[in-house]
């Protein structure tokens, strides 16, 4: 994190729901309303799935890295879920 991202002010909207629920259709719905919200895109060592984009669906790293970023405080929050961590 930069110095001044710390002191920099706005929104943050949780967007929570069971797999299926429709987030996805929901966020997209919103962005096209709103082109100047922005998407965080989490980190995961979760394996890549097949039509997944790095960077665009998940940031994915390994379990060590994924600790170091945890451990620097990197992550709004994060969860371990089954084999696999998750952070924001």
């Amino acid at each position: 994190m930069n110095a001044g991202a710390a002191t920099r002010r706005g929104s943050l909207f949780v967007i929570a729901a069971p797999s299926g629920a429709g987030k996805t259709s929901l966020v997209k719905a919103v962005l096209e309303r709103d082109p100047a919200l922005r998407v965080s895109v989490s980190h995961t060592t979760r394996k890549q799935r097949e039509k997944e984009v790095p960077g665009r669906d998940y940031n994915f790293v390994g379990v060590e890295d994924f600790k170091r970023l945890r451990d620097a405080g990197e992550f709004l929050e994060h969860a371990q879920v089954f084999d696999n961590f998750y952070g924001t």
